[in-house]
């Protein structure tokens, strides 16, 4: 068997070469197999039981990260598929269903992340709705990117995919007879103008990305479906956290039906259909189960539970002499100053001599990880715990995640500023 093993691996990486050999020596071709290209338009042209996959010549990139493809006609099953695959995709089967490759499906609105077998995801799609594909620009290093899907031009979600050396390619499948649509592999798509933002009365400068969330004054109320785990609602603060201002608050004012409140810190792109603490470049603290949860869907135990009246603190104690890249150029927080000892909570914003020098051993590691910082958590002023995470590029942003109907919280960015 050991032998028959060492066999298989030398052929695939023989026809690994092979393929590479064959995209140096020739310029990047579109592929394409039943289906008939006429300009931007694709159509269906096989017997409605063999799917039809066309694949873009060139990945997605930070110069060119999205795409819209518009449903001409919806055929006998309007099985269309929108999403991004290898470049050596098999093009007799949907986008999504094959490992690293994702698809929004238009007949049922499920998303594929690499299995035949899909999760509900966003609306169904029908002639004229244009389905739009890219990957967040800001974050395609490490082995993963952010993918984010939308419908006419107001995002549906995202997921968090594995990216090849090669990158993602934008890729369309088609499955039954009559099926047309017109591919734009130029569009632009600007998070700004969209619905990324609900934001309304005063504070609304506080807060750079609001889903199902409403906002008065200082108090956030959730206003999804919360019939599924995919129906978050999420708040996430304009700023980062910093030396300046390192610590917020969050006074559960309704439980709500299930109490699915969570308070942390999370990277600027993070998903909007997840829970903070869920996916990578995010912790978060979460009132149902006093559970901690960081960069995965399963926590650790953590806490007390909390409930209306709680008032949930997350922070950062930063080494000293720590800067955040930009961090000098916030000149809204220039004013800010921190007071130790109110609201019960103790000024951590930098770590104690005895930890400097504890981590003075592991600064090599640290240069290559990235920088690290802890994060810390209090319930009604008492410390519940720390935890240490690396900075993401630009830094953490105070998060907020509800996800049951009725749930309401009071937020104060600033509670140690004068």
């Amino acid at each position: 068997m050991d032998d028959i093993n060492v066999l298989h691996h030398r052929c695939l990486l023989n026809l690994r070469r092979r393929m590479r050999d064959i995209g140096d020596g020739r310029p990047a071709q579109e592929r394409y197999m039943r289906l008939q290209k006429d300009g931007d338009i694709l159509s269906y042209q096989g017997n409605s039981e063999e799917v039809g996959c066309y694949v873009a010549g060139h990945p997605l990139s930070k110069g060119n990260c999205y795409f819209e493809v518009t449903i001409v006609d919806t055929g006998v099953r309007g099985t269309i598929a929108v999403g991004l695959v290898p470049k050596f995709y098999r093009l007799d089967h949907q986008p999504g269903w094959l490992p690293y490759s994702v698809a929004y499906h238009a007949d049922n609105g499920k998303l594929y992340n690499g299995n035949p077998v899909g999760q509900q995801f966003g609306p169904k799609c029908a002639r004229g709705d244009r389905i739009g594909c890219g990957i967040h620009s800001e974050n395609i290093e490490g082995g993963f990117t952010t993918v984010f899907f939308t419908k006419n031009g107001k995002e549906v979600g995202s997921v968090e995919v594995p990216i090849s050396a090669e990158g993602l390619f934008p890729a369309v499948g088609m499955h039954s007879m009559g099926e047309e649509v017109k591919v734009d592999l130029q569009a632009e798509w600007f998070l700004e103008e969209d619905d990324s933002m609900m934001m309304v009365d005063s504070h609304e400068d506080d807060w750079g990305r609001l889903y199902d969330v409403r906002v008065s004054g200082t108090l956030l109320e959730y206003v999804g479906k919360g019939k599924s785990i995919m129906d978050v609602g999420l708040a996430q603060a304009r700023q980062p956290l910093t030396t300046r201002c390192h610590y917020y608050e969050v006074e559960i004012v309704d439980a709500g039906e299930k109490c699915y409140i969570a308070l942390g810190l999370a990277r600027r792109d993070y998903p909007k259909n997840r829970h903070p603490g869920w996916s990578r470049g995010s912790v978060a603290y979460h009132a149902d189960d006093g559970k901690i949860f960081h960069g995965s869907g399963i926590g650790d135990a953590f806490g007390p539970r909390c409930f209306k009246g709680d008032i949930m603190g997350c922070g950062i104690m930063f080494p000293r002499d720590y800067i955040l890249d930009g961090e000098g150029d916030m000149d809204d927080w220039d004013q800010l100053e921190v007071h130790p000892g109110q609201a019960g909570v103790q000024n951590f914003v930098y770590l104690n001599d005895e930890e400097e020098e504890e981590d003075d051993g592991d600064e090599v590691e640290q240069e290559q990880e990235g920088r690290k910082v802890t994060v810390f958590f209090t319930r009604n002023g008492k410390l519940m715990g720390r935890r240490e995470m690396v900075v993401p590029p630009g830094g953490l942003y105070p998060t907020v995640g509800m996800l049951s109907s009725g749930e309401k919280v009071k937020v104060d960015l600033h509670p140690l500023s004068g």
